[in-house]
């Protein structure tokens, strides 16, 4: 005769079986982020709140183009977000907002963003370079070119510090209007190029 298990016993071992779950893939496979400030418009707005993969960088580099997670070099407990534009080994320039790559200027029209304040002078930011992108790191930029702190500003990401690509928006929330009409329900299960 089988002795039955107790249902709180049942219920303690399903927890338990579902954190350490949760964790593996937590750690290993697939993290949530909120994205905290406008650096990414139109891409990503305020309230998004995003998948990372953080597989895929254990079998390939990270490419010209994705938008990637990495802790931020000037203060590692904190999580930026930003795309990746310059690769190891390329020579970066920016002259008047257009960015180079090698001498050949990046078509980036897709998602770059800006934020309309062509009526003042050209900033500092705006012309930039060239630096050369050493081995083991990156030259990252947001996609909302005058409101981004970015490798314009704090320089290379080393490639070690990346923390996974972003792939989905699952969730966004308007956070300056009160739910449920600040849900933007369009942006749910969006793809993320």
């Amino acid at each position: 005769m089988v002795k039955r298990k107790s249902v709180f016993r049942e219920y303690s071992e399903a927890i338990l079986i579902a954190l350490i779950f949760a964790i593996f893939i937590r750690t290993f496979i697939v993290q949530a982020f909120r994205i905290p400030s406008g650096s990414m418009e139109n891409t990503l707005l305020v309230g998004d709140q995003i998948l990372v993969d953080k597989i895929v960088f254990k079998f390939r580099e990270p490419q010209r183009g994705e938008i990637i997670v990495f802790k931020y070099p000037e203060d590692p407990s904190r999580d930026f977000i930003k795309r990746v534009i310059g690769l190891p080994g390329e020579t970066i320039e920016i002259k008047d907002r257009v960015v180079f790559i090698n001498g050949k200027q990046l078509h980036d029209d897709g998602y770059t963003h800006h934020d309309g304040d062509d009526y003042f002078p050209i900033k500092p930011r705006d012309n930039f370079g060239p630096v050369v992108v050493p081995q083991g790191k990156l030259f990252m930029m947001g996609d909302n070119r005058e409101n981004s702190m970015d490798s314009r500003w704090w320089g290379f990401l080393d490639e070690s510090e990346v923390l996974g690509r972003a792939f989905i928006v699952y969730w966004s929330r308007d956070v300056s209007r009160i739910l449920p009409t600040g849900i933007r329900w369009n942006r749910f299960g969006l793809l993320l190029h």
